[in-house]
């Protein structure tokens, strides 16, 4: 019996040691982990695929110049297919690995992640999507709709309109028709067209469009029949080559449709051809880059020596770029949090939050990091969680992208006050209360 409770005790010691050393282990290894929502797969993978490549190969070239100041990047896919109950699981699942921050690729995702981020104490970073009012970081402390929201965007395209056609006068009534997708991510720019027709006297059509948005064939009767001055196009995946294609059979010009960000990328038309040409789309600041600097190192360090993600040629194409563009701003808000918490340790959620809070990415940064020319520079704050509200438009000519005017500055006059009383009335439903100065500081 003493033999047996002499081997039990040294099996439990030997278990013990063993959870120890990898505890030790665990704590001396300088790996930080990014967990990356992908869907590569459904109805939306030809754009959430050249997404996810270009976020992996992002990280991956870090790794290959050192990691972050010698912080080695880890990161899992997990697939969610665009659904936002399987974009929560994968939060779920991959939290507890000691999350940098998640990036969910989903406005749906992001409004069921918003309450989960404060608990957990991780940051969302929801580049070009998610919830506009996020932008104010007294009420979203953990949510960073980093490069602009769906109301800069919104607001961005309205101002190119109103330049082509001479001013904000000139726009009196005229007619909108916003074709978007019937879900939280296409209602996003709604408020934002709502007011700026309310000031500017034209009017706001409103036709919504199923998920995944195949069958139109009725919304552009009604685009027929109502004989709009311009559509703005809010789709994704497939729906966005429908539209264009719809409007290409009942005779709409495609000169007088713009799409936002994600309906402005070589998926979009390709399939479409010169059936899309003349049609145009707001720009998340960048737009096709494959000749930047960034890209060039990644055909360099990575698909010269088989390391790549995904096909060497899509390497600077629209999407591709966005997805490298929100890896980018995570690695550089673990190293922002480093120049406070330790320069070559592992961040927490909350210290990673804190680097994303005080961003500032001058354009000296910005040109070391390969983005010259790519994007402006970004600047957060407490209170502003954005850091940037800049845009440009490109017009696709039936082969290629192409800039045209220079850069645009959303209406922080119009925008602002909307930010304001859309956080005020979600933190009055969560009975929440604003950051104190003090919060801020820490």
């Amino acid at each position: 019996m003493k033999l047996k409770s002499l081997a039990i005790a040294a099996t439990v010691v030997s278990a013990c040691l063993a959870g120890l050393s990898t505890s030790v282990a665990a704590a001396d290894a300088k790996e930080q982990f990014f967990p990356v929502l992908v869907y590569r797969t459904g109805a939306y993978a030809p754009n959430g695929t050249p997404w996810a490549n270009g976020y992996v190969d992002y990280l991956k070239l870090i790794n290959a110049k050192g990691g972050i100041n010698g912080v080695k990047i880890t990161f899992e896919e997990c697939e969610t297919g665009y659904a936002t109950d399987r974009s929560v699981e994968c939060y779920e699942r991959l939290k507890g690995k000691g999350a940098t921050l998640f990036q969910p690729l989903s406005t749906g995702a992001t409004f069921a992640l918003t309450e989960k981020a404060p608990v957990d104490k991780i940051p969302l970073i929801t580049a070009g999507y998610g919830r506009s009012e996020s932008q104010d970081g007294g009420v979203f402390k953990w949510n960073f709709p980093l490069l602009g929201t769906y109301w800069v965007a919104a607001d961005v395209l309205l101002q190119h309109v109103v330049k082509k056609e001479g001013g904000w006068d000139k726009i009196k009534g005229k007619k909108i028709a916003l074709v978007y997708h019937d879900s939280p991510y296409g209602k996003e720019p709604i408020p934002l067209l709502q007011e700026r027709a309310k000031l500017h006297g034209f009017e706001l059509q409103l036709l919504p469009v199923t998920a995944p948005g195949v069958e139109q064939k009725a919304t552009w009767l009604q685009v027929r029949q109502s004989r709009p001055d311009f559509v703005f196009l809010w789709g994704w995946g497939v729906m966005n080559s429908t539209a264009l294609k719809e409007a290409q059979a009942t005779g709409y010009p495609r000169e007088k449709m713009y799409g936002v960000w994600w309906a402005g990328a070589e998926p979009d038309v390709k399939d479409v051809g010169d059936g899309a040409k003349g049609y145009s789309a707001v720009t998340m600041q960048h737009g096709a880059e494959p000749q930047s600097k960034v890209a060039q190192d990644i055909l360099k360090e990575l698909h010269a020596k088989g390391q790549g993600t995904g096909p060497k040629e899509e390497v600077g194409q629209v999407l591709y770029m966005r997805g490298l563009l929100s890896a980018a701003m995570g690695v550089e808000g673990v190293r922002r949090a480093q120049e406070r918490f330790g320069k070559g340790k592992v961040m927490t959620g909350d210290q990673v939050r804190w680097g994303l809070e005080n961003l500032a990415l001058d354009q000296k940064k910005l040109d070391g990091l390969g983005l010259a020319g790519v994007m402006r520079p970004v600047s957060t704050s407490c209170m502003d969680h954005m850091g940037a509200n800049w845009a440009r438009v490109h017009t696709w000519d039936g082969k290629k992208w192409n800039f045209v005017g220079d850069w645009y500055q959303a209406d922080e006059q119009i925008i602002k006050p909307l930010v304001k009383s859309t956080a005020d009335k979600y933190a009055a439903e969560k009975k929440m209360q604003r950051r104190t100065p003090e919060d801020c500081q820490s």
